[in-house]
């Protein structure tokens, strides 16, 4: 049984060896010249402009949140296309509460006003 998987566990150990050796070699070999240009935050090419521990408004984090939320829900309805004819009614009927239950959510955001960009 172990010999199916032996070829595997050598590309795995070869891989990590690479990894290993690869790191290993560059911090040995590499140049270390430092300076405060080096150092410094990269932002872009421009110039630093304030802190970097600014923070953001809450409408933000909900925002994003909600557009997961809803991003995903939009693939699921991808598979159920795709087997639209094999599931019948059950399944259409089933897709119907799902889409349901996201418009409601999605009309209870909207009237809470968290998708208010201000």
């Amino acid at each position: 049984m172990l010999d199916i998987y032996l070829p595997i566990l050598i590309v795995i150990g070869i891989a990590f060896a690479f990894a290993i050796v690869s790191v290993s070699l560059s911090r040995l070999i590499g140049v270390k010249k430092p300076s405060a240009v080096k150092l410094a935050p990269y932002e872009c090419g421009m110039p630093i402009i304030g802190s970097a521990q600014e923070r953001f408004s809450i409408k933000f984090y909900i925002i994003a949140m909600l557009f997961i939320l809803f991003d995903i829900e939009a693939v699921f309805l991808y598979p159920w296309a795709v087997m639209f004819k094999r599931l019948g009614i059950f399944g259409f009927m089933e897709m119907g509460v799902f889409i349901i239950i996201l418009l409601v959510g999605f009309i209870y955001v909207w009237k809470k006003g968290a998708l208010e960009w201000e």
